[in-house]
């Protein structure tokens, strides 16, 4: 079965009606039959783009689904995670990657992950496949 790493950026654009990116998330959302993997830090990403009053319905309505699908995997937060995370992180200061990409990067490269639903040219950076662009 495939397997693909779900980005802020993604949860992002199914919430926006205005974002550039929504018409290719909901095609992926309704059409794709492989497994789903985000983590911890993402949704916590994502509840903090969406804290607004009006949009905490919708961050809830993201988490409740992806918990309620038997093909999500949610990476929990994990010190140890975030160790790794932090590493790349100093590793790489050529890059403008955030602390939570460096993770999504991590637990890609761990389950041998190699295609995102984002649009972030970081993923393409560190060498994945960015599937919404």
């Amino acid at each position: 079965m495939k397997t693909v790493f779900a980005d802020s950026f993604y949860f992002f654009a199914l919430a926006s009606e205005k974002d550039p990116a929504r018409a290719k998330a909901q095609d992926f959302a309704q059409t794709y039959q492989g497994k789903v993997v985000s983590t911890g830090w993402v949704l916590t990403e994502v509840g903090d783009g969406l804290a607004h009053p009006d949009n905490r319905p919708t961050f809830l309505t993201i988490v409740d689904s992806l918990r309620a699908e038997a093909n999500v995997l949610i990476v929990p937060c994990e010190d140890t995670l975030l160790d790794l995370g932090i590493e790349l992180y100093r590793n790489r200061p050529d890059k403008g990657w955030s602390l939570t990409d460096c993770i999504s990067f991590v637990v890609m490269q761990r389950e041998g992950i190699t295609e995102a639903l984002t649009g972030d040219h970081h993923f393409e950076q560190a060498g994945f496949v960015a599937l919404l662009k």
